[in-house]
Parts: structure tokens; sequence; C-alpha cells
């Protein structure tokens, strides 16, 4: 009935389209979809829709999801929603399916590469410091994970390490369902802490216990501890010591040894107590420092009080009663002076640890810090001065809208002396996003746009476009892809309507026609024979602003050359003069006499 359920489904919330099936586990599946609002690639994981039925559970859901939505960091997946989708069961019941929208990432699990084989030193601790980066993040935001497993790991194709599911298991555990349920739905007795596998309550430690069991098997591509039913490996949690990884995996040196030893311990304060803690650890560990081991316990465990869970896992299971430790037989005195004596540490260590949380009120010597989660910085700044206390003030990165008030450090409720510091802790809004286009949009469909974003619109001026209606947007300040934070004003460039136009006399006919068509503009062309040479020299629209579509005509001269002038004709050559006739006395006679008169003298 639930998957036929889960199946039905096409979208959520009228907003993300259900696609592929891309995972599955013991409580939910995981698809691939699609964020029709912001038009963007999510993955949905849709929770097992009897969980909906208990009315706790809904409420922590809720709570848990949207702390998880507050966490923005690098090594974790974010959250961007949560809700439950109506649905109708095989037998027409009304039915609710949670689910929760995430970022999706494209890359890995790390139970996949654990299941190719042991990893080298270098690249187990790569993997293992991103898994505590992300719990350093969420541990200072007081958020335990509770499920920290290699199938909640993802490697990036570039080598990020990215860790899921903050919140859910909390959301599960700590509801009324049925424990055999909740053993079924968390389904990772493999990497349960010593006090998950008691049902005690659980704290940051528990988390570093759980990356401890990863970082085992990042080393060895095995589990520290096997067994054929939940509750054998439970028990091992508890019970046994697990073996060294060079026992498993011969190479790996003493001093990692000496890390995975200590965060498997079964006492909390025999690990390590912090990520940070943890992973400088594994950076001497490289360096070939070994990690002392410190045992604050020295009596074995108590394993025979183990409450609810571990009960259920074990009710299924024939070698449950093996796990009852023997009992032995005291004297009836003995044991009402050690009831006594218990009764009596129980008090003064209630006392002693109710003190020094400050959680006791005491008329004129303490205040509560006031609740203020939620809440605007003025406003929250207002509320605990008017209690009384002092505001210090740290910022951080978060999806919460700017000047939003995350949590407060000592929280709501806890008792302090009057005057003395509270910090709260404010989102400064998520890290900046690249700008969404707007362009083409009216300025009314703009707005809209910008302000649902999270954007204030800030100052509107009009420019000139070719192409963009009069009223419509242009461009924005700044412009769309450049990053920026929720809050930011952005400035809208409208279209007026107009289009400049340049001047374009002097130029060729053909290049003036071209700028004018790519502007929108219709050409019209005119010439004139008075000059030569195809430029224009006159258009009917001055340099300037005009309306779109305008028509302008453009003068350009198209004259043709006068023809070359006729070449003169040469000057005819003058006719020779005619010879002389040889009767002409005059020449003979003259020539003659004197000639004959000077020889005739000569001669004389």
């Amino acid at each position: 009935m639930t998957d036929s359920i889960i199946a039905s489904l096409r979208t959520l919330g009228d907003r993300y389209e259900i696609g592929e099936l891309i995972g599955q586990g013991g409580m939910a599946e995981v698809h691939l979809a699609r964020d029709t609002r912001l038009d963007r690639q999510v993955a949905v994981k849709l929770l097992k829709p009897e969980l909906s039925k208990d009315p706790e559970f809904r409420t922590r859901f809720r709570q848990e999801a949207q702390s998880a939505a507050r966490m923005s960091h690098p090594t974790v997946v974010r959250v961007f929603d949560a809700g439950e989708e109506p649905a109708v069961d095989a037998e027409g019941e009304p039915a609710a399916v949670p689910y929760i929208v995430m970022e999706y990432v494209d890359g890995r699990m790390v139970k996949d590469i654990i299941a190719e084989g042991p990893l080298p030193e270098a690249e187990a601790v790569r993997i293992t410091k991103g898994i505590l980066t992300a719990l350093e993040y969420s541990h200072r935001a007081g958020i335990v994970h509770r499920d920290i497993k290699p199938g909640n790991v993802m490697v990036t194709p570039g080598g990020q390490i990215k860790v899921m599911d903050f919140g859910i298991a909390r959301a599960v555990s700590e509801t009324s369902a049925n424990v055999a349920q909740t053993g079924t739905i968390l389904g990772t007795a493999g990497y349960f802490s010593p006090e998950q596998a008691r049902g005690e309550s659980v704290d940051a430690r528990t988390d570093l216990y759980s990356t401890g069991v990863i970082l085992f098997e990042l080393l060895t591509g095995e589990p520290p501890f096997s067994a054929d039913t939940a509750v054998g490996v439970a028990y091992q949690h508890v019970a046994e010591e697990p073996p060294t990884t060079s026992s498993v995996t011969p190479g790996v040196t003493p001093q990692m040894d000496s890390v995975v030893q200590k965060a498997l311990q079964k006492p909390r304060d025999d690990r390590f107590q912090t990520a940070t803690e943890f992973k400088q650890a594994l950076d001497d560990a490289l360096a070939g420092v070994l990690v002392p081991l410190v045992k604050t316990h020295t009596a074995p465990l108590e394993i025979g009080a183990a409450t609810t869970m571990f009960a259920a896992l074990a009710s299924d299971d024939p070698a449950a009663d093996e796990v009852q430790p023997a009992r032995t037989r005291r004297p009836h005195l003995a044991w009402l002076w050690a009831a006594v004596a218990l009764i009596a540490v129980l008090v003064v260590g209630a006392g002693v640890w109710a003190f020094s949380l400050g959680n006791l009120p005491i008329a004129g010597l303490s205040t509560p810090v006031p609740d203020v989660i939620s809440m605007q910085e003025e406003d929250a700044i207002a509320a605990v001065e008017a209690a009384g206390l002092r505001v210090e003030v740290r910022r951080t990165i978060d999806a919460a809208p700017a000047g939003t008030v995350l949590r407060s450090e000592p929280e709501a409720g806890v008792n302090i002396a009057p005057g003395a510091p509270v910090q709260l802790v404010i989102s400064t809004g998520p890290p900046p996003e690249p700008l969404m286009s707007v362009s083409n949009l009216t300025e009314a469909h703009a707005r809209q746009a910008l302000e649902a974003a999270g954007y204030t619109v800030g100052e509107v001026t009009r420019a000139t476009s070719p192409t963009v209606a009069a009223d419509h947007v242009l461009s924005t300040e700044p412009s769309a892809g450049t990053d920026v934070s929720q809050g930011a004003i952005i400035n809208l460039v409208l279209s007026n309507g107009n289009v400049t136009v340049p001047d374009v006399t002097s130029l060729p006919i053909a290049s003036a026609a071209t700028t004018m068509q790519d502007l929108g503009l219709t050409v019209e062309r005119r010439y004139t024979l008075r000059c030569m040479g195809g430029d224009v020299v006159e258009q009917s629209l001055a340099p300037g602003d005009h309306p779109q579509g305008s028509t302008i005509t453009l003068l350009y001269c198209n004259g043709q050359p006068p023809p070359p002038p006729e070449p003169e004709p040469e000057p005819e050559p003058e006719p020779d003069p005619q010879p002389s006739s040889p009767g002409n006395g005059n020449g003979g006679g003259n020539g003659g006499g004197n000639g004959g008169g000077g020889g005739g003298g000569d001669d004389g």
C-alpha cells in the first residue's frame, strides 16, 4: 500500500514534478524532481506515509525540517522545502506523504565507494574530515545528526563531501511510533553508537562514534561488527571490542589504528569529544603521531538495562536473552544501603547538574533567557535587554531572511545571572546567488518576480532601445547573472520606446541604410544628380531620439561624371612652294651679271 501511494504521486505542493527514482531505503524513497517555480533540478525524499499518522511525528518533522533548512554550509546538503502531500491509500482512506525537498547532488554515495574495497589512508582521511567538517557546523548549531552512515554521505565529481538527512532521524526516533517499526525505519544498527543501541539519550559524541565506524570501513572495506541480525550487531557495539584496522587490512599504520580505536570507545567520555579534536587526530596520524587513549571508565559497561529500542530489536532474535547478564544474590541489607547511597548520589548529582546549567531559578539572583528564536534582530535585542541581560551579536550566513534570530546561547529558558551576556546568532541571509533575468518583462511583473525572490526594487530609470517595447525592462543594475544576496536593492532600466538615431551623412548609402535598419527604422532612399560618389548627404531624421519603427529618408549622391572633352583636330600642313621656271630672266640675269662683272673685274 505504501509503495502504491508514493508511486501515484506526480507533483508535490503544486510545484515539484516527480521524476525518476534515484535512491531507496527502509524509511524513504529519493526521486529526481523539477522545481517548476524556480525551474531548477532538486531531489525529493518521500517518507513512508504511515509516519504521518502520528501527530507527534508531524510536529517533530516540521521542527526538524525548519532547523535543517537553516543550515547553509558547503559540506551540508541544503534543505529547500518540506511538507506533506495529501493522498488516498488503497482502501480509499485519506493519507499523507511527508516529503523533503533538497539540493540535488551529482555524485556517488560513500557506501558505493566502500563497496569497491579499502581506500588509501590519505583518501580515507579526506572523506572522514569532510564528514567531520559538516558535523562541526551542525554541532555548533546544536543539531545532532543521529544517523551518520555511508548512505548519507555523497562525494561530488570534484571531490566535495556532502552530508544529508540532518534532523530526519530525530523526527522519527523521538515520536510515539511503535518501536519495532522505528528500528526497521532507521535500519542502521551497523552504525549505532552504544548509547543508541541501549536507547539512551544522544549527543554530539554519538555522531563521532558513527563517523569512526565509517573510517573503519574506508580503511578496511568492511564494518567493524557483523552478525546475522540487527540485535547481534547492536549487542557487539555495546559489549565487544572491534578489531584493529591493521588486522583486517595489513599496511594501515599504528597511528591510524590509534585514531580508529579512540573513535570507537564505548564510553562517551573516552572518545573524541568534538569533531575538531577528531580532525586534528587524523592530521596527527598522517604525520606519524600516535593518539593517546585514556580510559575514564574502568568498570564494565552495564548492558542489561537496555531500553525499548534495543529490546524491540532483540524481540525477533532468539539469542536476545543471552544479552542479559547473570544475576548474583547479595544480602538484602547490602542492597538497601546501596539503594540509599545511589539515591543520595543522584540527588546531589542532579543538583550540581542543574546549578551548573543555571537552570534552577533563584529569586533576585537569576533570570531566564527569553525565547527570541525567529524574531527580528531589533525585537530580539529589546526582549533580551528587557529581561535585564546583556546582548552580544554573532552573524552567520543562513537560509533564513537577513536579520532573523537563529538561536541564542544560552538557549531560551536557561536561568543566568542578571546582566550576564546572551549571544544572539543572527542570519545575514542566504549566500549570494546569481540574479535572475527580468528583461522584456513589464515593470509590474519584474517587481513581482524580484520581490518574490527576496530582493528590493530600487530606482527606476528609462533608456532608448531599438527592440524592447516601451515600459518593458531593458536591464537591471546589478546585471542578470551577478551574485547578489537576498535583500539587495535592484535598480530597473526600462525602455522609453525611443531609438537613438546617429548621424550617417558622409557614409556610403549601403552602410548608412544597414545602420538604420539595425535600429528598427524603415529606410527610404533618394538620390541627387548634383553630386557624385554614393555618400549620404542628407537624412530626414536629425540625430537624436525618435520613436521606434520610424521612417527615415536618406539622400545620397548619384550624379554621372561629365563626358571627356573631344580632342582638337590637328592643323593641316601648308603645301610646298612651286619650283622656279627656267625662263625667268630676273633671277638668271641678276645672278649672271654680278658674277660676270666681278669676274671681269678680277680678271682686268
